[in-house]
């Protein structure tokens, strides 16, 4: 088990599902495991009747049924799916609000879902392609999972696990083929006060986890791979360099 969590973190991204299907083969006894703790591209499915589409992960799934954050119902149908509460449908309600606004002014587009219930939230973001510059497409797929734990004297203890997926190609004359794509995991603990309500302090938390792990893959990802392209490239051929110093300001 071991060895193939070690396996998983070094595969892109983007074959990570192919390499999880082929690891559930060789080791059926740790396939719960193995299905908790690797962290799978995202997929997403239109709801009918808002007409938007929301993400599909474990923490919306019934049976072979998601259901959407925006009317409530499952896809495909289904007719004892688990619903959250009154009051916790309506908070999700206006957290899927939120962060649609936040994924729309941080990432100008994609899809973003939060799910609620007793102990947990969840929201996920999936970028559109790379619209400005060299990119040909680029996913930045973003998981963050908090439990709350209600403490004395109005204040809760949040506990938030994040977990980033990212991916960009290019492909024309200046630049070539070049693939870039790796995942990150952070957690982060804190107790706070909840006058202002636990939206205000789980977006709070999620947009400071959000800093730091772009700035994370920055210095990891982008920094390392300028340093090899510049050792590599000689000064008159700069087009990588120039590349990744674009898409490090994107991330900023």
């Amino acid at each position: 088990m071991e060895a193939a969590m070690g396996l998983m973190r070094r595969i892109p991204p983007k074959h990570s599902e192919a390499a999880l299907s082929a690891l559930l083969s060789l080791l059926p006894h740790h396939s719960a495991d193995l299905l908790s703790q690797v962290d799978q591209p995202l997929q997403v499915l239109r709801d009918v009747d808002s007409g938007k589409e929301f993400i599909l992960c474990e923490y919306n799934r019934d049976a072979d049924s998601y259901r959407s954050p925006w009317s409530n119902k499952y896809h495909p149908p289904l007719d004892d799916g688990l619903y959250p509460s009154q009051e916790l449908r309506k908070l999700e309600v206006e957290a899927n609000n939120v962060f649609m606004v936040y994924c729309d002014q941080y990432y100008e587009g994609g899809t973003s879902s939060v799910y609620i219930w007793e102990n947990e939230d969840e929201d996920g973001s999936r970028t559109a392609d790379g619209r400005r510059g060299y990119l040909e497409e680029g996913c930045w797929e973003a998981i963050h999972v908090i439990e709350v734990v209600p403490l004395e004297e109005a204040t809760a203890r949040y506990c938030l696990t994040s977990s980033v997926m990212l991916s960009l190609t290019t492909n024309d004359e200046s630049s070539g083929n070049f693939n870039l794509s790796g995942s990150i995991r952070r957690q982060m603990n804190m107790d706070l006060p909840i006058a202002e309500g636990h939206l205000c302090n789980m977006g709070r938390m999620i947009e400071e986890m959000e800093s730091k792990l772009r700035y994370s893959l920055d210095q990891v990802y982008f920094g390392k791979t300028k340093e090899m392209i510049c050792t590599l490239r000689p000064p008159s051929e700069p087009v990588q360099t120039r590349l990744l110093e674009h898409i490090s300001k994107r991330l900023s």
